[in-house]
């Protein structure tokens, strides 16, 4: 059974001064992989700015925009047509005891291989006083420890939307116990590597037609390493694994890798800024 989506994000970014010069990056289009097909993408903007396409660092497609006249207000809009292919994760198996899982992940050439995923950045790190929030049991295996890290994170942390925003450390997360997806997604790469699990954060869409939480915008998860098994995906905002509802568009190490937009503008006053996004799904035989 595959299902398709039809995808709309909207933006729109109105200035109190003329803008005299603009450059921004668009990380919004759904990643071609084995569990997604995209069929189509359709990008434009008010001012009928010319768009490039590019790859990231990670191998993303991005949009750029460098508008050449001056503008006080600017509309993009952007469509995407895609089929996500059902997969159940509960049917993987690593095919190891979980001795041999630890011994495996604890190893020079295992660490050397995935380092960037097993490196703490700013919004990754632990403060000093919260090391031992989660511990991994060594008598199970690697995947059930991370179904139980994803459980005691979502009753963890209360998802609100007026408490943080994109700055917020994992510091104050800890302290507060409340946040956003990012924010469940940076504590789980967080407590992830410090057990030595190489773990991604990913940026993409969810179709919420069920019920879960997530951002009237663009949704995080991250997904782990797990030896045998490759890269296993986890909502832990849901306490969910992730699924034919999630639409991946990028991964990194954290949330400045995978920001939807970013970008430079040279105005005066004020501006204000919204965004939306649409996901509807129709299934396919």
């Amino acid at each position: 059974m595959s299902t398709e989506y039809v995808i709309t994000y909207k933006a729109e970014n109105l200035y109190e001064g003329p803008v005299h010069k603009a450059h921004w990056q668009f990380l919004i289009i759904p990643e071609q992989n084995t569990t997604q097909d995209l069929v189509s993408i359709d990008f434009k903007n008010s001012i009928n700015a010319y768009d490039e396409r590019s790859v990231n660092g990670f191998g993303f497609r991005s949009i750029r925009i460098r508008p050449k006249k001056e503008f006080d207000q600017i509309r993009f809009e952007a469509s995407f047509k895609l089929v996500k292919h059902q997969t159940n994760p509960f049917e993987l198996d690593s095919g190891l005891t979980p001795s041999e899982e630890y011994e495996k992940i604890n190893s020079l050439d295992f660490k050397v291989d995935f380092e960037p995923f097993l490196r703490f950045t700013h919004f990754t790190s632990l403060p000093d006083n919260s090391q031992d929030l989660f511990k991994f049991r060594r008598d199970i295996s690697i995947f059930e420890n991370l179904q139980a890290l994803n459980t005691w994170i979502f009753k963890a942390i209360k998802y609100s939307s007026e408490v943080t925003d994109v700055q917020t450390t994992l510091e104050q997360i800890i302290e507060h116990r409340q946040g956003v997806c990012q924010d469940f997604a940076h504590l789980f790469c967080a407590l992830s590597r410090k057990n030595n699990i190489p773990t991604r954060y990913v940026s993409g869409y969810l179709h919420q037609g069920n019920g879960y939480f997530g951002d009237a915008q663009m949704h995080a998860w991250v997904e782990a390493y797990i030896p045998n098994m490759d890269w296993v995906g986890f909502d832990p905002t849901n306490n969910i694994l992730v699924s034919d509802n999630h639409i991946k568009v990028a991964h990194g190490k954290d949330y400045d890798d995978c920001a939807p937009l970013k970008g430079v503008v040279y105005a005066s006053g004020d501006n204000e800024t919204t965004h939306s996004v649409e996901v509807l799904s129709q299934e396919q035989q």
